[in-house]
């Protein structure tokens, strides 16, 4: 992005507790706190201390039983700070230069707050579906690093990245272990784990900080919380309610989505009559295919049946399928249709960020006529 890699030295200095040559005063322990207003995401908090911004992660990763507090400082004020001992799980100095993130949801962000050059290294960059992000590969500036699960080491170490943008299902990672025994910021980042569709998009205030661009995070997230929520008081002058069904069969088993999952929070906010509404899950529930077709089968809508994109695969897959109203009726919707240059799923990473146009999609494809100018983004019929 054309700006100086400046005080890196002092950066891994203060993270190896080895003094960078200069006089040092200690961050004040009674100094002013603003809290940034986080609305909707439960999975995090940032507040400003004087200089320094703080920001906790309570949600890494689904039951964790720990939380995670990093310390932002200007960089031109970094040399001249000191922090008590463990006090924090990382100091980084902003506005960060070079990022190596883990999870497709992370790149959304980072392209609205105009940051994608910053991204040095990916875990299987196919997955990637932006095409700014994507020309980014294409001319190497993002390396491939393998697998999340087991980064290679070496090459993240060789890129020096400032931060490491974590994407962990437990706190067992011990790729992450390496980069930060070797001075490297490890944030985690559990977008993924909020279950409302404005909570995930929120996370962009999350991302601002590391940039200095707090602001421009909260204008962006003030346009899509108002575009979602038009959305949804539109979809409430719909007359009808129509049943819908979701997920397919993997491996004989129908995984649907929770009545307290995410996409459940969609349907209601689209004004459908959810099947799964009155459960308990946050995540999927795994049922039999004659449990799905025993409550199901007369469902007027069925949305994102795994990973079949036309009727002639669905029906190859399970002749059963055929049983269904919204299969008859040609009323069947997918995610999995819309894909990036190397078959990554657009939904999976962008649409926790825009969760407006998801919204959108659902009610133009339930409540015909409330939105006659609105193209299918993410959702969209099969073939």
């Amino acid at each position: 992005m054309g700006r100086k890699q400046l005080y890196i030295g002092c950066i891994f200095a203060l993270l190896t507790l080895i003094g960078c040559g200069e006089k040092k005063v200690p961050l004040a322990e009674t100094s002013p706190k603003k809290d940034q207003n986080i609305r909707h995401a439960t999975g995090f908090t940032v507040h400003s201390d004087n200089d320094v911004t703080i920001i906790e992660v309570t949600a890494p990763w689904p039951g964790a039983q720990q939380s995670f507090t990093y310390a932002l400082v200007p960089k031109e004020k970094l040399a001249s700070m000191t922090f008590p001992r463990d006090a924090y799980d990382a100091i980084v100095g902003t506005p960060v230069e070079k990022m190596v993130v883990t999870s497709t949801t992370h790149i959304p962000s980072l392209e609205a707050l105009d940051e994608l050059d910053v991204i040095t290294g990916f875990p299987n960059t196919d997955f990637i579906s932006s095409p700014k992000a994507r020309e980014l590969v294409d001319n190497g500036q993002i390396k491939e690093l393998g697998m999340n699960e087991s980064i290679n080491t070496e090459i993240a170490l060789a890129m020096k990245p400032e931060v490491v943008m974590g994407f962990g299902i437990n706190d067992t990672n011990k790729a992450y272990e390496t980069i930060k025994q070797a001075g490297i910021a490890v944030v985690y980042n559990g977008d993924w784990v909020e279950q409302t569709p404005l909570g995930k998009a929120e996370w962009i205030k999350f991302f601002a900080p590391f940039f200095q661009k707090e602001q421009q995070a909260d204008s962006i997230f003030k346009e899509i919380e108002t575009s979602y929520l038009q959305a949804k008081q539109l979809a409430q002058k719909a007359t009808e309610k129509p049943t819908v069904l979701t997920g397919g069969l993997y491996k004989d088993v129908w995984y649907v989505a929770g009545g307290q999952s995410w996409m459940a929070q969609f349907l209601n906010d689209a004004n459908a009559d959810y099947l799964w509404a009155d459960t308990e899950e946050t995540g999927s529930i795994g049922l039999s295919l004659e449990a799905v077709l025993e409550k199901a089968q007369h469902a007027d809508f069925w949305l994102n049946p795994s990973s079949q994109t036309s009727y002639e695969e669905l029906e190859s897959v399970n002749v059963h399928h055929k049983q269904f109203k919204a299969f008859t009726q040609k009323k069947i919707y997918s995610n999995a249709i819309e894909k990036g240059a190397k078959g990554g799923l657009v939904f999976y990473e962008l649409a926790p960020q825009r969760p407006d146009l998801v919204l959108k999609d659902l009610i133009t494809i339930l409540h015909p006529g409330l939105l006659p100018d609105h193209e299918l983004r993410f959702i969209k019929p099969l073939q």
